[in-house]
């Protein structure tokens, strides 16, 4: 069966985890095609605030305003900076990581390699391009890229392409850097060449994984004691840090086992506690409707009324980030 257009992943299991109530306020900090934001809307009389840093989401944002009056509002930043815009403490932050699938089917977005379009891959309006990455970035900084953000075991061979390719010419759309992945490396099975490229360019150009833990220590200053943190992941370096952040405010060392989890040696004492150490998967169900929840994983933390800790991206992996490049104009 094909996957449903902007299927709100897990959408069961966030509702159990955050339990709606009237006269709570929750953000969902990816709105998207507000999937999430609509189906809270419905469960209770709560509030919800969205936030998207992608300009093209308004107009169904529009739509929720005027049929929740007063109870639903969107704001278009990061959700990385939800704890800079003048936000009340709140009851719940819901976070669905990754590129919805609004923007995958949009051509001119650059997402998909399934889609001829301009090699783009922003999820706001604004930085570098996808582009301006395959054709200033050197040999090292690909090939590093390739293989942390896709895991792709050819990085190498891939990136040494790409800078042959370039010698005739600027790389500019998604059908030009997915022929040259194709013809270095061949087609195999189901799985284009290009898939994993591809995410790792798109996790790159809008820093997804220090947004992801830039949100996660914003959403612990906005929480109220009580409050839930619900997160969605689809990459196994999203889950990893999303893991590490929730045992660490929780007072777990990393190296523990599940059964017998190290204690931190802290000052601070544990900002969330954990109803569940283990991570929450997708029924079978969901996979065989929606097959791009495949490799969806939730996790869920409860704020406690203890001071928030203090970030420390030594969580991220050594991996270039797109901020730190000097680009040319």
């Amino acid at each position: 069966m094909s996957a449903r257009p902007h299927y709100p992943v897990m959408l069961p299991e966030v509702l159990a985890a955050l339990g709606a109530t009237g006269a709570e306020t929750y953000v969902d900090g990816t709105f998207g095609y507000g999937g999430y934001s609509e189906a809270f809307l419905s469960a209770a009389d709560c509030g919800v605030i969205g936030l998207d840093r992608d300009p093209s989401v308004a107009a169904r944002a529009a739509q929720l305003t005027s049929q929740y009056e007063g109870r639903f509002r969107l704001i278009e930043t990061p959700f990385s900076e939800m704890d800079q815009i003048d936000l009340p403490a709140v009851d719940a932050v819901v976070l669905d990581i990754g590129v919805s699938s609004m923007q995958l089917d949009q051509a001119e977005r650059g997402f998909s390699f399934m889609r001829s379009g301009p090699l783009d891959m922003r999820m706001g309006s604004t930085g570098p391009t996808a582009a301006m990455a395959v054709n200033q970035l050197g040999h090292g900084e690909l090939a590093i890229i390739f293989k942390m953000y896709g895991e792709e075991r050819q990085a190498g061979r891939i990136a040494a392409a790409i800078l042959r390719a370039r010698e005739q010419g600027d790389l500019v759309t998604t059908e030009a850097l997915a022929g040259v992945i194709e013809n270095t490396i061949g087609r195999t099975g189901k799985t284009h060449p290009a898939t994993r490229v591809f995410q790792a360019l798109r996790i790159f150009i809008n820093d997804e994984l220090g947004e992801l833990y830039e949100g996660l220590c914003a959403a612990e200053r906005i929480l109220k004691p009580g409050g839930r943190l619900i997160v969605v992941t689809f990459h196994s370096l999203e889950d990893r840090i999303v893991k590490s952040f929730f045992r660490r405010r929780a007072g777990e060392m990393p190296g523990g086992s599940r059964y017998a989890p190290q204690i931190m040696s802290t000052d601070n004492a544990a900002s969330f506690n954990l109803p569940k150490r283990s991570v929450v998967k997708p029924s079978a169900t969901e996979i065989a409707e929606n097959p791009r929840s495949r490799s969806a994983k939730l996790r869920c933390g409860i704020r406690t009324d203890a001071a928030p800790m203090s970030a420390n991206d030594q969580l991220l992996p050594k991996v270039p980030r797109v901020h730190n490049v000097k680009w040319a104009a």
